[in-house]
């Protein structure tokens, strides 16, 4: 990751230029994404919506025609001070949906000395499968950030979700991000946590929580399998990098890391029980 996080750092500068950004304004933009089936065994996208810096691509999924992929593309640099985004996604029954991204996302100070906001609304029906893969999100120098991640999955609806959060671009102090995740499978909470990490929360540097550590990760899996055939409790990682595999309470595993860097902590992150959803009709 730090090699590439120069090179993100001036396209947002020159996003910023070529945005035109006026002093004092904030930005609020929403993207909708729907999957549903198309009658012929394949994914359709009715709803496919993204609006200010949150721009929306139907690309190319790994497994084929079967599934449907959408690409995030930032139009704009974001979010910024004071600036609230959000992204809402519905997998129908029998869909099958991949989200990635093109770059990450990089939190940067605005000239409103506001949080920036950012919410992800996932909803997975029955018999509907989620891969929420994007590249990490960067909290520049003097940024801060709140996301908020609301997961509600139905019945046998799956999920692999992969969440990577880095404080601060190669070279440069962290900004601040706090983080709450929250995972329902039929309306049972399996999953609620919150992270407040970078200046200004409480002992986030101290041995209790990143210590050294600047990337901070995470990867739920939701598989019905996973029901009758629960993973035991790994620890992971080659050090500096530490990461541990949990069974959640019901379908679902967690695997969350800690590493010095982005580069290290995707590798720590790695296990074949979490690389990707299993290959299967839905």
């Amino acid at each position: 990751m730090d090699d590439v996080t120069p090179a993100i750092s001036a396209i947002a500068a020159a996003n910023v230029t070529a945005a035109g950004v006026a002093a004092g304004s904030t930005v609020r933009a929403v993207a909708r994404i729907t999957a549903a089936p198309d009658g012929r065994g394949g994914t359709a996208l009715p709803l496919l919506a993204g609006d200010g810096p949150l721009a929306v691509r139907r690309t190319t999924h790994p497994d084929g025609p079967p599934a449907a992929q959408v690409t995030l593309v930032g139009a704009m640099a974001a979010p910024l001070g004071g600036d609230r985004l959000r992204i809402e996604v519905h997998v129908q029954a029998g869909a099958r949906l991949r989200v990635t991204s093109a770059a990450a996302t990089v939190s940067l100070p605005g000239r409103v000395p506001a949080p920036a906001h950012y919410e992800l609304d996932l909803r997975v029906d029955e018999g509907g499968v989620l891969e929420w893969l994007p590249e990490p999100v960067i909290a520049a120098a003097g940024s801060e950030l709140r996301m908020t991640t609301r997961i509600t999955l139905s019945g046998d609806a799956r999920l692999l979700l992969r969440e990577e959060q880095i404080l601060g671009r190669s070279g440069e102090t962290p900004g601040r991000l706090s983080s709450r995740l929250t995972l329902r499978h039929n309306n049972r909470v399996l999953l609620d946590q919150h992270t407040d990490l970078g200046p200004g929360a409480p002992g986030w540097d101290g041995p209790a929580v990143l210590a050294t550590h600047r990337a901070l990760g995470q990867i739920v899996l939701c598989d019905p399998d996973l029901a009758h055939r629960p993973p035991a409790a790994e620890l992971l990682g080659v050090p500096p990098a530490e990461a541990a595999l949990l069974p959640l309470a019901g379908p679902a595993v967690l695997l969350t890391a800690a590493a010095p860097d982005g580069l290290l902590l995707r590798r720590a992150m790695r296990h074949k029980s979490t690389d990707r959803l299993p290959s299967r009709p839905v």
